[in-house]
């Protein structure tokens, strides 16, 4: 006798005229996730090439951008099948999975910035007891914590929203996210609860941890030579400007939900698409051409490419 398996799919109604500019949104969105996967990859393979570059903080980068590899490519193959197909669904379970993993890899992101900000508050703040903080073993702690709190965390989040009674079955986002609360019949105060613990362990927590370590660095760099300010300011305003702008749209893609007034779809589209799209390019952009030794090795890269 063969087992029977009852499936619930959810429509994604959050595209905007798929049907008749799904070609043409598929090219945009292919050659983005093309420049993403190869301008974060170049970056990652020469720090991992590079004796030079293996300290910490281009450690962190290299994670970081891989991150954001990985955060990529959690929608971006979805994203451009439903460019193609005449309906855009997907499954209730596989909508659970993308969802973990995207806010997942979004509490990753947040950790590795908070990580970066330690290291360069040391180096700035303590420069004598630098090598004696930032082992290696400080450093396989700190990826590890990154990566693995938030993934943990979101397990039970995960399968407490797996097992919710569903009433309805369309969500208006292009790619599984906070929006799958508003498909299950009872709103959960455990989710409401249990997901705010989260947000301030892995959103809240790492940016007043950034914010408080930028505070003590520029408070001493304040008051040293102009070359310790330069090289300050070389290393820390790159991070600011991620931690911004991450922070803007990360932020709310989680409020929005709770929002009760409904935002025109395309309002919406376009301001969820700049997280998967803008930031994942931003951040290669900023630590590739603005590092000063990651961009020697990547003019050497390219002029080597030129000569051969």
């Amino acid at each position: 006798m063969e087992e029977e398996y009852n499936v619930t799919y959810i429509t994604l109604g959050g595209h905007v005229d798929v049907d008749k500019y799904g070609y043409l949104y598929f090219m945009i969105v292919f050659i983005v996730y093309v420049l993403i996967l190869c301008s974060n990859s170049v970056i990652v393979y020469l720090i991992w090439i590079h004796q030079d570059l293996h300290e910490p903080m281009y450690i962190f980068i290299a994670s970081l951008l891989l991150n954001s590899v990985l955060f990529s490519t959690n929608i971006y193959p979805k994203l451009l099948i439903d460019f193609l197909s005449e309906k855009q669904i997907i499954s209730y379970q596989a909508c659970i999975l993308q969802y973990y993993i995207f806010y997942s890899l979004n509490g990753a992101e947040f950790l590795l910035l908070a990580a970066m900000a330690y290291d360069r508050y040391v180096s700035i703040c303590k420069p004598l007891q630098y090598q004696r903080i930032m082992r290696k073993t400080t450093i396989n702690i700190l990826l590890a914590v990154a990566w693995l709190l938030p993934a943990c965390q979101l397990v039970a989040l995960a399968v407490i929203s797996a097992n919710q009674p569903l009433c309805s079955f369309t969500l208006n986002v292009v790619f599984c996210n906070n929006n799958i609360y508003k498909l299950h019949c009872v709103p959960s105060r455990a989710i409401t609860v249990y997901g705010l613990c989260i947000f301030l362990n892995v959103i809240v927590m790492p940016i007043l941890f950034i914010l408080f370590t930028y505070a003590k660095i520029f408070k001493i760099t304040y008051r040293s030579c102009k070359e310790v300010r330069n090289k300050a300011a070389q290393t820390c305003l790159p991070h600011l400007l991620v931690l911004i702008n991450f922070s803007f749209y990360t932020t709310f893609d989680v409020v929005i939900v709770r929002v009760k007034s409904e935002i025109p779809k395309t309002t919406h589209l376009i301001v969820i698409l700049q997280l998967i799209l803008y930031h994942p390019l931003v951040n290669p952009i900023i630590y590739g051409l603005k590092m000063k030794e990651i961009s020697k090795h990547l003019k050497r890269l390219f002029c080597q490419g030129k000569i051969n």
